[in-house]
Parts: structure tokens; sequence; C-alpha cells
């Protein structure tokens, strides 16, 4: 079947697709460059593995999430896989790629590198919205508000090139604020223009695989790095016993029905749910370098803030998924019950205790506390989901 050359963005509707729409070919290659981008933000951390680092972390994790959800929310809703779709899609994974490239010395060095490819990311995301505008008549009340808000955040960036730091920083989270709060205000202009929430889910669920992924990517670097026996063997399996019992928390049990609040215009609820995935996931990128951590520790033990804050990593990442947990049952669904929020809330308080004792526990010990506190809580879904009747 033959395509014209040039295409229009078009509205695509939930109801109107020809069965479940799927991540395209072209979706999954460009969430490639993100694990490049992940990549760097864990090798930065890991070279800082600290409560400073970790913040570090959160400041440069938060812009590439951010341009990761803009591609992502555009792409559900006027993706046409025609030819200029493609190429602006490989135009933006040039982009990441070199905000990759800029992250090692991004609050430094290469601040103003980092700045540019983030500027030029959100750019060509304005042009596609305001292209979709002008072909889309029913969905400029969206993409004209989207572009104005979107739009006021670049002004800050642009003007973070010309002045010092902290300022520039500041300039930077100034804008983020307003980026993050443009969706919030979107209101009834997204009901009349939804997104494709199952299809959306599916992407956010892919992300999330990129970053679990890294973390068994530090397992394996953690281990290649010392003796092969028996307790590094057993250390590995534990650490990779984290990531399995956190792939099975989350897609075993997370219910994404707070997010078709959207489709009532209630953008707290959806919203919530959806920003919730930024602390999980810069948590979960942190507990693979923890993890990495304390498989090192078995040959030299991690310095007690190292211990600590590898604890206090899984706990957060078990506290969002709580929180989550409750964003559900707070709408009426069943799926999600209240139970799970206490199991996540048990788990991260018992993990929570460990960090207080770090200081005198080794390494091992804590990742073994640290893997049971995970696998039990599959224990406890299984028995809440296949033994326990449905709620």
């Amino acid at each position: 079947m033959t395509k014209a050359i040039f295409q229009p963005p078009r509205l695509r509707r939930e109801e109107l697709e020809e069965g479940e729409r799927r991540a395209t070919w072209l979706e999954l290659f460009f969430d490639l460059v993100f694990v490049v981008a992940i990549a760097q933000l864990a090798h930065n951390l890991h070279e800082d593995y600290s409560i400073v680092g970790l913040a570090k972390l959160a400041v440069l994790f938060i812009p590439v999430w951010w341009c990761w959800i803009g591609a992502t929310f555009y792409d559900t809703r006027f993706d046409n896989d025609g030819l200029v779709d493609r190429l602006i899609t490989l135009v933006q994974m040039a982009i990441v790629a070199m905000m990759a490239a800029n992250i090692h010395h991004a609050l430094d060095s290469s601040a103003i590198g980092f700045a540019l490819s983030y500027i030029a990311f959100r750019s060509v995301l304005i042009c596609q919205y305001l292209h979709a505008g002008y072909h889309v008549p029913e969905a400029r009340g969206l993409t004209n508000w989207y572009s104005l808000g979107f739009s006021s955040s670049i002004v800050l960036w642009l003007i973070s090139l010309f002045i010092p730091t902290p300022w520039r920083f500041l300039c930077w989270g100034v804008g983020l604020v307003i980026d993050f709060a443009t969706p919030l205000t979107a209101g009834k202009k997204v009901v009349q223009v939804p997104p494709d929430l199952s299809h959306t889910t599916e992407r956010i669920g892919l992300f999330t695989i990129i970053v679990l992924g890294e973390s068994i990517v530090a397992v394996v670097g953690g281990v290649s790095g010392i003796e092969w026996n028996l307790s590094s063997i057993i250390v590995a399996l534990l650490g990779l016993s984290i990531t399995f019992s956190f792939w099975w928390m989350y897609f075993d049990t997370i219910d994404n029905s707070p997010l078709y609040a959207m489709k009532q215009g209630k953008m707290n609820i959806a919203l919530t749910w959806l920003y919730s995935h930024l602390p999980l996931t810069i948590g979960l990128t942190a507990t693979g370098v923890g993890v990495e951590k304390m498989i090192h520790g078995l040959a030299h033990d991690p310095v007690n803030m190292e211990k600590t804050l590898f604890c206090l990593s899984v706990a957060l990442c078990m506290l969002i998924l709580a929180g989550i947990h409750w964003t559900s049952c707070n709408i009426g669904q069943t799926k999600c019950t209240r139970i799970l929020s206490f199991y996540r809330l048990g788990g991260a308080a018992f993990i929570i205790v460990i960090a207080t004792s770090a200081n005198l526990l080794s390494s091992l010990t804590i990742i073994i506390l640290v893997a049971f506190a995970s696998i039990i809580q599959v224990v406890f879904d299984i028995f809440n989901t296949y033994v326990e009747p449905n709620n």
C-alpha cells in the first residue's frame, strides 16, 4: 500500500482504533536513546552515591523524563506514522543523544549544552503541536494551550543560557514547574481531545522496563568486578530478586484507572498517577546503583551513607507504589485495593528501620534483608490476587 509523502497530523481517537493499539517499531526505537540517557544518569550517581548525588540525579532526570512524556503524549494523539513524523522522531532521537552526551557535566561545564538540547527537543514538540492544531481544528484549543505553556518554559530555559549559577538552575526549575502545570490546567481541553489511554499506559510501562533494565545491568556490572564464588552468586541472585520483585509489584498490581480520569477533566487525579512515575523511576534508578554498591561491598564494605541511601531508595519506591495504589482506590476501583497500599507502606517502614541501623550491618546483611522485604511483597500480592477472593 502506497502512502503520500506528506500526511498531515490526524486525531487518533481510541474508540476508532481497529483493535488495541500497540507500540510501533519506531516508538520502541525511540525508547532506545532514552536507555542511553538513563545509563548516563545512573553512571553519574554511581560516581557520587550520596544525598548530593541523588539530588543531582533528580535535577537531570526530570527534564529527560519530561521530554519522553511530551513526545509520548503527542504521539498518542496525533501520530500517523508518515514520513514527516518519522523524520521528526529521528531528529528528536538525535537531540536526546546530545542531551545524554552532556549529562555527565550537565550541572557545570556542560550545562549550556544540556539546556540547549532540552530547548531544542521541546521546541520541536511545540512546532508539532502548532502543526497539529492547524490541521485538526477540534484540537486547536488544546494545542494552543500546550504551545503557550511550553513556550513560556522555553523562554526561561533560554534566559538561563546567559546567566550564571545558581540563577541558571532556578530558571530551569521554574520552567519545569510551568511545563508540569500546563497539562494540569488543561482540564476541559483534554476532555475534548483525550490521549489514547490504553496506548499511553503501555508506553509508560515500557519506560519503567527501561529503568528496571538498568538495575539488571548494575547487578551484572557489580558481580563482574568481584571474585566469582558462592557468596557472590548468592548476592547477585538477591540483587536480581529485588529487581524482579519491583517488576512484579508494578506490572501485576498497578491499576491505570486514574489515568482515565482525564476523560472527565479530572486532571489532578490523572496527573497525580502519572507524575508519581517520576519519583518512582528515579528511585528505581537509585536502587539499581545501590544494588551494585552492595555487591561491591562484599570485597570492600561501603560507607554507611551508601548503605543508608540504598535502603532509602528502595523505601522510596515502595512509598510511591503505595501512593499510586491509593490513588486508584480513591476513585472507587476494586482491582487495586487499599491492602496493597498497606503492604507497600509496611515494606517501606521495615526498610527504613534497616536504614537507621546501616552502620551496624554489613552490605551482605542489608541486601539480604532488603531482598526479603521485596520478595515478601510479591508473596503478599500473590496471596491477595490468587488466594483471597477479589474485593
